[in-house]
């Protein structure tokens, strides 16, 4: 049975589109060569894989089954060819991680020391990145697997979500909120506020509070490509910015964070891109999923932040 990787490829273009016209435009092939190379991938197999009318189409049972099967054979596949051409042009095994500050916080070094200890022989190659590129590198394909923070504009990245912090305002320690216990959104949208110098619309919205401005802009004076940038503009009096728990862990003088009780947890995820999936970023995404479920007691401690003194003093 000559089954060529083409017909695999369009057979899960079909089944994830549901839809021969979407997806001949999608693989940019003529719908008749498309359908007829569906038909040719049914009659090879002597099943058949898409019920089809003129409304709607969909997979059957054999279809759905063989889907699953086929998406793993082919990552797989792919995989193996890229390690062969490696191997041919003399390179070690390697991953790029990249990182934005902070990286997966306390779960960072078991997922490392893990990775290490499965793949002895591979180099981890870590990439940090600004708030310029709030991806830490998936969207532009700089790098294999990342640390980063949601939400971004998220073109062809795939997620495993590790844990969800605690979003913040931080304020200089005179601001007439600092001694408050929490806020809500509406006690900061009149405040000068410090962005980021990304230009992702996505990151921006959701750090500027567009949600609950009601159209209205963001009072944004100064922008920022760094945490360290952020400390030391609200310690001057520029602004405030809206930052996540772990901020607390960098002695800096003249800050204080105070919880935002209606803004939702930002969440940290391990991403990959869905075109350079091989089996070091599988393995890097599984090995990252296991430390979390296997180390509650971190990820408790990253969501639930004890901020009973979130002042650093004046004399450090």
């Amino acid at each position: 049975m000559e089954v060529h990787t083409r017909q695999l490829e369009y057979f899960i273009a079909v089944a994830e589109e549901l839809s021969f016209t979407r997806a001949s435009q999608r693989l940019r092939v003529s719908q008749q060569g498309l359908s007829a190379q569906i038909k040719q991938l049914e009659n090879l197999m002597g099943v058949v894989l898409f019920s089809r009318t003129t409304r709607y189409v969909e997979l059957t049972a054999a279809g759905s089954v063989f889907l699953q099967d086929i998406r793993g054979a082919l990552s797989s596949l792919g995989a193996a060819v890229e390690h062969a051409r490696s191997v041919h042009r003399g390179e070690r095994d390697r991953l790029v991680l990249g990182a934005l500050e902070g990286a997966a916080l306390t779960l960072t070094e078991p997922i490392l020391s893990a990775f290490r200890n499965r793949h002895p022989g591979v180099t981890v190659e870590m990439k940090q990145f600004t708030y310029q590129d709030p991806s830490a590198g998936l969207v532009s394909g700089a790098v294999d697997v990342a640390f980063a923070r949601r939400p971004f504009v998220e073109d062809g990245v795939r997620f495993e979500s590790l844990f969800a912090e605690p979003v913040v305002v931080m304020v200089p320690t005179g601001h007439r909120l600092a001694e408050r216990s929490s806020v809500h959104a509406s006690d900061i949208l009149g405040e000068p506020l410090l962005g980021a110098t990304t230009a992702d619309p996505i990151w921006n919205a959701f750090w500027e509070l567009e949600a609950h401005r009601n159209g209205c802009p963001a009072p944004v004076v100064s922008r920022s490509n760094s945490l360290l940038e952020e400390l030391h503009k609200v310690a001057t009096g520029v602004g405030v910015v809206l930052t996540v728990a772990c901020a607390r862990w960098i002695p800096f003088p003249g800050v204080r964070l105070v919880p935002i009780v209606d803004v939702p947890p930002n969440e940290v995820v391990v991403g990959w891109c869905s075109g350079r999936e091989t089996a070091l970023v599988r393995s890097f995404v599984d090995i990252a999923r296991t430390i979390r479920d296997s180390h509650p007691e971190l990820v408790e401690a990253l969501e639930q932040p004890d901020f009973s003194d979130c002042t650093v003093p004046a004399h450090l």
